[in-house]
């Protein structure tokens, strides 16, 4: 844990794939420092044995970085805002990897609009 949040700024770029390691070179926009920013003041504000405020955010595109481990972050997913905690095994991943958009399928029986063979459903 340590160790990560000591890196330098290099050594941490290294450790990310192309995308990211482009990505940093080319410099972070202003929405990712203010959110960084926020993310800093809130724990800052934290007392000791004090749970973190949840900070609520709309950028899916920012890299976990280590500064932010420990936060706790609501990313929206287009209908909602999914609550979840910086781990250190999330560094150099996207915040929107952990806030899913859409709902999985589940398979079940065929319905209206299925093709003519799939609607034969015997009745017992």
């Amino acid at each position: 844990m340590e160790h990560l949040i000591n890196m330098t700024s290099t050594d941490l770029i290294k450790t990310f794939t192309s995308r990211g390691r482009r990505k940093f070179c080319r410099g972070l926009q202003q929405k990712p420092i203010t959110f960084l920013r926020k993310l800093r003041q809130v724990k800052k504000l934290a007392k000791f044995n004090e749970s973190i405020t949840v900070v609520r955010t709309h950028l899916r595109n920012m890299i976990i970085v280590p500064e932010m481990i420990g936060n706790q972050i609501a990313i929206y997913n287009g209908k909602t805002f999914n609550q979840i905690e910086i781990k250190p095994d999330m560094i150099g991943h996207y915040t929107g990897e952990f806030s899913i958009t859409y709902k999985p399928v589940k398979h079940g029986r065929p319905g209206i609009g299925a093709t003519s063979s799939s609607k034969f459903v015997p009745l017992k």
